[in-house]
């Protein structure tokens, strides 16, 4: 029997209220929206990227107003040349794997774009630059998703059996979790500290945006004119930088973190519902298998380098 369109709205809504109490975390709001997804067709499908999309920036921001300037360059700094070697180390191993399985070009690059940077916001970012098609956007993002979604109940489970430390974990979540959702997910779950730096090598991670776009365009020889910058970078600045030195933002900011973290956990729940068999099903298995395999080589080299030098 067919669910009518108001009932899925109504189990909709009610879920999603579910993720505002005070007991549901990031991986259990990204599991309840999974089984949604599976037990029904998505009632707002047409709105749920782009309010996933608002949501996420708005809760990183919120995140911005918890964090110390000084502690944020030292983790920047800290990230930098794990970022830089990852970075063109995945888009140099995408290239010979999308060539091995024969991977459609764009779809191809657009995976391993969104495993180096930052998942579907690089996704996002580079598909107008290059003139990919709805499949081959759709293909990506799939696949991103899903392993983003694997890894944010894989990687604190290895972190702890591991004995990572709060910046090792972090650093490793900045490094091989692809969107910047997940990354922190599973970073608020592993520690305070470990979410700090996480965030913050994640967001300058994501501001390799721009160069990458600027090489997609002459590598697509498109314009370079549809470029998007992740300008809300800019506002997790302001407000790391407004908590450091304006002493009555330091009152408010326990409260703004607050919100930002259920923001967080509700875009979860929605990245979780827009995970249907259908989608899944609809990425193909040598796209599939191209991203697995080169999520698992970054996270294992990452984590292998993490170890060895932090």
């Amino acid at each position: 029997m067919q669910m009518s369109l108001t009932t899925r709205k109504i189990i909709f809504i009610l879920a999603a209220l579910c993720c505002l109490l005070p007991f549901m975390s990031p991986p259990l709001a990204l599991l309840l929206g999974l089984i949604v997804a599976q037990i029904m067709e998505h009632p707002f499908l047409h709105l749920n990227h782009r309010a996933t999309n608002w949501l996420l920036k708005l809760a990183v921001v919120g995140l911005g107003f918890g964090m110390n300037l000084s502690s944020a360059l030292a983790a920047g700094r800290e990230g930098f040349l794990f970022t830089v070697a990852s970075i063109f180390g995945v888009l140099i191993l995408g290239f010979i794997l999308g060539k091995l399985f024969k991977t459609e070009r764009k779809t191809s690059f657009l995976i391993s774009s969104g495993t180096a940077i930052c998942g579907g916001s690089a996704i996002a970012a580079l598909s107008p630059v290059m003139k990919a098609g709805e499949k081959e956007i759709s293909a990506a993002l799939g696949i991103v998703f899903i392993l983003n979604s694997a890894a944010l109940f894989i990687f604190p489970g290895i972190g702890h059996m591991l004995n990572l430390t709060q910046n090792q974990f972090g650093i490793w979540c900045a490094i091989a979790i692809h969107d910047t959702s997940s990354v922190v997910g599973a970073a608020s779950k592993y520690g305070e500290q470990a979410l700090q730096i996480a965030t913050t090598v994640k967001l300058a991670r994501a501001l390799w945006i721009i160069p990458v776009a600027l090489g997609t365009a002459f590598l697509f020889k498109t314009d370079q004119k549809k470029i998007k910058i992740p300008y809300f970078i800019g506002l997790f600045i302001l407000a790391m930088l407004a908590n450091t030195y304006l002493p009555g933002v330091k009152t408010l900011a326990p409260y703004l973190v607050s919100l930002a973290k259920v923001g967080l956990t509700l875009t979860l729940f929605l990245i979780g519902s827009g995970l249907s068999f259908q989608v899944i099903g609809a990425v193909g298995i040598k796209p599939f298998a191209q991203g697995v395999l080169l999520w698992v080589a970054i996270s294992v080299a990452s984590l292998w380098a993490i170890m060895v030098l932090v």
